[in-house]
């Protein structure tokens, strides 16, 4: 990990910018954090706009979290931002969007083309990236996953021990393999759901959690489209992991 840049918020936060492996990355820590007194970890997730697109929601969440004694960390998804093109993505976007224009329905084919590899890729560089951060003085477990592709939340809390509950944002597309893949989560789970997403089919955001094999799952629901989440819904997700991080 090499640290790009090093900046303290008006309310005490430290925001590192860093790199990991060529992969862009930013780690935010409360200031009263230290080797002795670590803080737990909440990995951010988010969509595939990129980070500097995304960085005023990412720092928001990020100082809720520093607020509550979290340390919290993102990486850029591949493909996205400042890394290198993904031809084969790219594709499966166009065809997302020519499909959408046409008032056509999103087939399994479009939703598997276009989330699968972007999750078979994310993951082990998200599992570098821990293994990374936790060796990072003031910083500890336990560890949670926020928000971001739904699909790389569930596959990361399959394939990754160390987390120990999550909060999920519903929507994106979900290939039909995460849906089997879904129920062998076990972890506790806080799921965000936008009762009018235009981007969202809420049928299958409904089947998706009950698919969730977690004996603690949550489902918080509001009305409302895909930006107009409420303060509150986000202050439910921060009490979540306030009872399992801490």
């Amino acid at each position: 990990m090499r640290f790009t840049s090093l900046q303290r918020l008006d309310d005490g936060v430290v925001e590192r910018a860093f790199t990991l492996g060529g992969i862009p990355g930013i780690v935010w820590t409360p200031a009263s954090t230290s080797a002795s007194a670590p803080a737990p970890l909440i990995l951010l997730g988010h969509p595939t706009l990129g980070l500097h697109t995304m960085y005023p929601r990412l720092a928001a969440r990020a100082r809720q979290a520093t607020a509550d004694g979290f340390a919290t960390a993102t990486i850029e998804l591949p493909g996205c931002g400042d890394r290198p093109r993904w031809p084969a993505v790219e594709r499966a976007r166009a065809e997302l969007r020519r499909a959408l224009r046409a008032g056509e329905p999103v087939t399994d084919e479009i939703a598997d083309a276009l989330v699968s590899p972007l999750v078979e890729r994310s993951v082990p560089e998200w599992r570098a990236a821990l293994d990374t951060l936790l060796a990072l003085p003031g910083i500890g477990g336990p560890v949670g996953y926020s928000g971001g592709v739904i699909s790389l939340g569930i596959r990361l809390a399959l394939a990754e021990p160390r987390i120990s509950a999550a909060v999920l944002f519903a929507g994106s597309l979900v290939p039909r393999a995460v849906f089997e893949e879904a129920r062998r989560v076990t972890v506790p789970l806080h799921v965000l759901l936008q009762w009018d997403d235009e981007g969202n089919d809420r049928q299958a955001a409904l089947d998706l959690f009950d698919a969730f094999g977690s004996r603690e799952k949550m489902l918080h629901a509001t009305m409302g489209g895909h930006t107009g989440v409420p303060g509150f819904a986000a202050d439910s997700a921060a009490r979540f992991f306030v009872r399992h991080l801490r």
